[in-house]
């Protein structure tokens, strides 16, 4: 199962939730030196924009990702602008906003901002190998 497969399983589960940051981390935790347990308590406090509707938790765990794989500031810089250029912002409540103006309910709509942090996140760290 690549990683993608493994985060879109991770957000289908209904027995546990795994908040945005989560759904990144985990899939990446090896590339982290993490276990998934590990990985799964890190991001417990980064959904929902660390609670506050900040920052995007698919956003958190993706930097959180780079820094464990010893990328640097210009890496993570990138990952910030690609991410704002697909979507805009990079606030959680803004982005809730975006969505709930695009009549997109809230699920789906974090679905979608974990799978584009992952996609982002793999084309980084392959292009900085």
């Amino acid at each position: 199962m690549n990683r993608m497969e493994q985060t879109k399983a991770l957000r289908a589960r209904t027995d546990i939730h795994y908040n945005c940051c989560q759904s990144v981390l985990v899939p990446f935790c090896r590339e982290c030196g993490l276990t998934e347990e590990e990985a799964y308590k890190l991001g417990a406090h980064f959904g929902g924009g660390m609670k506050h509707g900040g920052t995007c938790g698919a956003v958190t765990g993706a930097l959180m990702v780079l820094g464990m794989a010893g990328q640097g500031n210009e890496a993570a810089l990138e990952l910030l602008s690609r991410f704002r250029n697909k979507n805009q912002v990079l606030e959680c409540a803004k982005l809730l906003a975006l969505a709930k103006d695009r009549g997109e309910d809230r699920k789906s709509h974090c679905d979608r901002m974990v799978y584009d942090a992952v996609e982002l996140l793999e084309d980084l760290l392959a292009e900085n190998q």
